[in-house]
């Protein structure tokens, strides 16, 4: 399988320790990755502020990059829930929809296609409490939800996980509910996003976390610096990294 490796423009601004984990992790476990040089945004904030037409270009862009892959692969579920289900700013010719049919989120790749469960390189000796993020959870179904009364409960991230030496996990009282970043919502809602992040990293806090962990970047941005300014002694890793092996 030959697999396009998307990192997202936040993620490559900010955080490029992600997309690098994201890579290696990738390589690790045999998968044939590229990635394509010439990366932009992929056009998620421009539809989600009801710009739709607006993304025609990054849109346009990215389908000329990742058009021929088996599959892509994007640590990052809000932005593989905009070009799975809403890439329509652009003509939906025949490699637009296979790209669309074959765009992955890491932990949904890593769980699904290559059923992986085993990462023998992994130690994380840490309290660790797990972030699922709101599209993560709703749109692409990585976990069950708590709020719905489901038979069989489940939680691709913590299958991953449950692979790696020394990890213990701590459950706060509301695991499920949303930090407050929501992208724009976070510029536009500062003061009810701010008290969302701050009750949420509390949440953790008092579970007992030493770390939050999670495969979105955008939320961990978030509560990082909601728990900066409480002064709260929390740390902050993607699961790519652990995955990969990052002790701390």
């Amino acid at each position: 399988m030959r697999v396009g490796l998307a990192i997202p423009c936040f993620i490559d601004s900010f955080f490029p320790e992600v997309g690098i984990a994201t890579l290696e992790l990738l390589e690790r476990l045999g998968v044939d990755v590229v990635y394509p040089q010439g990366q932009t945004c992929c056009g998620q904030p421009m539809a989600n502020n009801g710009c739709n037409s607006a993304a025609s270009g990054t849109e346009a862009h990215f389908a000329r990059l990742f058009a021929g892959f088996d599959a892509v692969v994007m640590p990052s579920a809000s932005c593989v829930n905009h070009l799975r289900k809403h890439m329509d700013a652009v003509p939906q010719t025949a490699e637009v929809q296979h790209l669309r049919a074959n765009i992955y989120e890491l932990v949904e790749f890593l769980h699904d296609v290559l059923n992986a469960r085993e990462f023998p390189w992994a130690e994380f000796p840490h309290k660790v409490g797990l972030h699922n993020s709101c599209t993560a959870l709703r749109s692409l179904h990585a976990a069950s939800i708590s709020e719905i009364d489901e038979t069989t409960p489940f939680s691709k991230p913590m299958d991953l996980l449950a692979g790696v030496r020394g990890i213990a996990f701590v459950e706060p009282t509301r695991p499920d509910e949303c930090c407050g970043f929501g992208g724009t919502f976070s510029v536009n809602e500062d003061a009810v996003s701010g008290l969302m992040g701050l009750e949420k990293v509390q949440d953790h806090a008092r579970a007992g976390a030493e770390y939050i962990v999670s495969a979105d970047t955008s939320c961990l941005m978030h509560q990082q610096g909601c728990a900066r300014r409480a002064g709260l002694p929390l740390r902050f890793i993607h699961i790519a990294q652990i995955l990969n092996g990052a002790r701390a």
